[in-house]
């Protein structure tokens, strides 16, 4: 069985949010950060890495207390999503990595699973044919996906260009980002 480290991009400001969605909570108080590292750990990985960047102080503080979530900062994340996913990547172990966002609350587990169930080197939720989250990435795209990166551009870039083997999951959830409390 692959040792799949996922990984939690949650550096950003979320100044559309009114700002950083790390801090965010659900309605009965859970805040973000918990519920994703709780759907990876349930959908299969081994251990979690949260990359932290804005007011990462008060983030912190919110993460279960739990020997497989670790966390990082991302120094430089004003530069965008291409530093915390540098950072995550830098953090990761094992054989693949499974990366998604801070602000898709209501992913559940059963897409987390069926990402990690497909074939392939690199994957991709699709919703509808719309690329979403998680992305599955094998360890040996870490280094090459971490060259190409550059402002707040992930890496759609490098998976179409290598082959990125999409799986739709529309049928177990919409695949949209949450700007507000869930």
């Amino acid at each position: 069985m692959a040792e799949v480290t996922g990984i939690v991009l949650a550096a950003g400001a979320g100044t559309r949010a009114g700002g950083p969605k790390a801090l965010l909570r659900m309605p009965d108080g859970t805040p973000w950060l918990t519920v994703a590292t709780a759907t990876l750990l349930d959908g299969g990985c081994s251990r979690v890495v949260v990359v932290l960047g804005a007011l990462a102080r008060l983030a912190r503080p919110l993460l279960p207390l739990d020997d497989r979530v670790t966390t990082v900062v991302a120094t430089q994340w004003e530069r965008g999503m291409s530093e915390s996913l540098r950072t995550g990547l830098a953090a990761a172990d094992g054989d693949a990595a499974l990366v998604t966002l801070v602000d898709l609350p209501t992913l559940p587990v059963s897409v987390v699973r069926r990402v990690l169930a497909a074939p392939g080197p690199l994957r991709q939720a699709t919703f509808d044919g719309r690329p979403g989250h998680p992305v599955f990435l094998s360890a040996e795209h870490w280094a090459p996906l971490a060259a190409t990166l550059s402002g707040d551009r992930g890496a759609r870039a490098y998976l179409v260009a290598h082959g990125v083997d999409e799986v739709e999951c529309s049928d177990l959830w919409d695949g949209v980002d949450r700007d507000e409390g869930a």
